[in-house]
């Protein structure tokens, strides 16, 4: 018998079987559901901190799919995201301490200065390549961290009470629970559609192989700055959601420990993959609570299980889950 005919053979003995399609379709509807219906078990079992740390969870995965755009497709190692975090989230707290509270303006405008910060640091840090990249990002991070502390008049060291904005009803921890699941969702479907454009195309041309895009007419200074000033909107959105979920701001969020915990959750998500962000820091907010919970020094085991991946996953949860389904 031949091999297609005992293949054949072997298929109808074994009976039917799901198409290859079915399981991760039915995993992403069973996931959906979950996330839908979670403020509501939530608040059946009484489990407010869960929920809380469940909208932790997904304003981090913004801010990491947006830095996975710049440092994953673009190749660019930005040591400076947290500036546009924090920016997003002062404007918030600012706008609000001045008396501007209603949505329509507060949202724009913090995803406006968040994008013109990029668009002004981004337009120099790309004149410079490599190890100069990473530090002229960080100098201006911290210039930026430096130069919020100094108003004291905005709290400074102490951080700033971030009312949340007034959308004409009542806002509490579920909306804003549901409220970042369609801002994160919208926003993964922007980076998606960008990522298989001939932009992203574009823009992997220019992490691969700069010259020779150049050569071949790609305008590689410009591709990379739209996707630095993108990245940066999208992180300004991230930190203006986390005011609202905290309602307090502070110069922490602006400070490199916290780009370098941006850039922590790609590592360990999948440098250059799509579900980078989400994977990264959806397992780092649960890493990161679980030891938190058994010892003081919770922080030692956090850094152990990072090094344990890079070792072991170079390519990153994303990189495991693709080779499992090959």
């Amino acid at each position: 018998m031949r091999a297609r005919d005992l293949s054949v053979e072997q298929a109808r003995r074994a009976g039917p079987t799901l198409p290859r399609a079915f399981v991760p379709w039915a995993a992403g509807s069973a996931a959906g559901l979950v996330v839908l219906t979670f403020p509501a078990l939530a608040h059946a079992l009484e489990w407010p901190y869960y929920l809380s740390l469940a909208t932790k969870a997904l304003i981090l995965v913004l801010a990491a799919s947006a830095l996975n755009l710049v440092l994953g497709y673009g190749g660019l190692v930005s040591f400076g995201h947290a500036t546009y975090y924090g920016l997003g989230a002062y404007t918030v707290a600012v706008l609000a301490r001045e008396g501007v509270r209603q949505a329509w303006l507060v949202w724009p405008a913090a995803v406006a200065v968040a994008a013109l910060a990029a668009l002004a640091i981004g337009a120099v840090c790309l004149r410079t390549r490599g190890l100069y990249f990473i530090m002229i990002t960080l100098a201006f991070a911290q210039m930026v961290y430096y130069f919020v502390v100094s108003f004291k008049q905005y709290g400074g060291q102490d951080g700033l009470r971030a009312p949340r904005t007034d959308f004409g009803f009542p806002v509490g921890d579920a909306e804003v629970y549901y409220l970042s699941v369609f801002l994160v969702a919208a926003s993964l479907f922007f980076l998606w559609r960008l990522g298989h454009a001939r932009f992203g195309r574009a823009l992997r041309a220019a992490r691969d192989n700069e010259v020779r895009a150049t050569t071949v007419g790609f305008p590689v200074y410009r591709v990379q700055l739209v996707a630095f000033v993108i990245s940066g909107a999208l992180t300004g959105l991230a930190g203006a959601l986390m005011a609202h979920h905290t309602q307090y701001v502070s110069p922490a969020m602006l400070s490199w420990p916290q780009s370098g915990h941006f850039m922590f959750m790609v590592i360990l998500g999948g440098v250059g993959r799509f579900w980078a962000g989400v994977l990264g820091a959806g397992a780092m907010v649960l890493i990161e609570e679980l030891f938190h919970s058994l010892t003081v020094s919770w922080q030692l085991y956090v850094g152990l299980t990072l090094l344990a991946v890079v070792l072991l996953a170079p390519r990153g949860l994303a990189g495991l889950v693709e080779g499992r389904r090959r």
